[in-house]
């Protein structure tokens, strides 16, 4: 038996041992020369001279370890500034900036239902085009009817959107623009008529219904969000007009969809975003149930259930659920920088 020092303890134990120790005790170890005599060198002195290596080390990093911590800088938010610090080190005033659902904007329930008015808007529109549709497709209704009504509804549309600010000149020129959509249309109606004759009409009825829904989806209800493209809202409804013209049972019948298409779907949106209230509303889904009542119970049931869960569920369940809103704001997001010309105006105005 031998006596080892471990770190200023004396502790005897074989010297078969020694290797298990020096793995359980990872601290400085003395090996005097003398073992590496013992057991026909089995310790050579090759092992002991490591060992001795390995011991200055560490006394060498313990000496300078509490020397560079009292030296080294303070920590800054600055990448450059930083040497002494681990790469994943976190100092408690990272976290000081910190700010939880900065410019948050609270709704009320009148808020919530107010807004989601304009959705049931839009949706009575595409109910009321397939109501349309569906006059042409059983015959039920005129086509002459029906481009009356449109053309009538078109100009006065068009008196209340302009208002006071209506001129001789500007009447003019956008009187050219819509002889030049419906000419246009009729001479391409034919073409339209038989562009998607050879798809059956299940699967005319069920991309048509897939194409309106995406037409609800991208539509622009006054709120900014990257979803919203009124070129592909616009896009999809027209695509869906024609897939219905195509079921049709006469290209002028197609030619008659196609134009109401146009003013439900292009010059629609124009005017009710000048004059969207309310009573529009209710007449809109008045009409809607009045026609859906004489069609289809269940269609008019379906109706009413997909307006009940927009205007009455989905305003409840959005106010409800603002309170779990928890959007964290920190030195980690990116910079934001403001235009110089609004300062400027706003300075200015100021």
């Amino acid at each position: 038996m031998l006596g080892i020092s471990f770190a200023r303890r004396s502790v005897d134990f074989d010297v078969g041992d020694l290797a298990n120790k020096q793995q359980q005790h990872p601290f400085r170890i003395h090996i005097p020369n003398e073992i590496s005599a013992l057991h026909g060198g089995r310790f050579g002195s090759s092992r002991v001279k490591c060992w001795n290596e390995w011991n200055e080390v560490l006394e060498a990093g313990n000496q300078m370890a509490p020397h560079q911590h009292q030296q080294r800088k303070p920590w800054r938010k600055n990448l450059y500034e930083n040497a002494d610090y681990e790469d994943n080190y976190t100092d408690p005033s990272f976290l000081q900036e910190l700010k939880t659902n900065a410019n948050l904007q609270t709704y009320t329930l009148p808020e919530a239902f107010l807004g989601a008015t304009r959705l049931s808007q839009q949706i009575s529109i595409v109910t009321s085009f397939l109501i349309v549709f569906h006059y042409l497709y059983t015959d039920t209704l005129k086509p002459q009817s029906i481009l009356g009504q449109a053309i009538f509804g078109t100009v006065f549309g068009y008196l209340i959107y302009a208002g006071r600010s209506l001129r001789l000149g500007t009447v003019i020129e956008d009187f050219k623009t819509a002889a030049a959509v419906l000419v246009f249309g009729y001479i391409f109606s034919p073409l339209l008529h038989t562009l998607t004759d050879s798809v059956s009409t299940d699967t005319i009825f069920s991309m048509t219904f897939l194409v309106l829904m995406l037409h609800l989806i991208f539509y622009d209800y006054g709120v900014p969000a990257a979803i919203v493209s009124k070129a592909i809202s616009l896009n999809a409804a027209i695509f869906g007009a024609i897939c219905l013209a195509s079921r049709l049972s006469s290209p002028f019948h197609a030619f008659v969809l196609l134009e109401v298409a146009a003013v439900y779907f292009a010059l629609g949106p124009i005017l009710l975003a000048k004059i969207r209230s309310v009573p529009l509303l209710v007449a809109t889904v008045g009409v809607c149930c009045y026609l859906l009542l004489q069609l289809s119970m269940t269609i008019f049931w379906t109706y009413v259930c997909v307006l009940a869960f927009v205007n009455g569920f989905c305003p409840l369940l959005f106010v409800r659920l603002q309170r779990h809103k928890n959007n964290i704001h920190g030195p980690w997001d990116e910079a934001i920088v403001s235009d110089f010309r609004e300062e400027n105006g706003s300075a200015s105005s100021i």
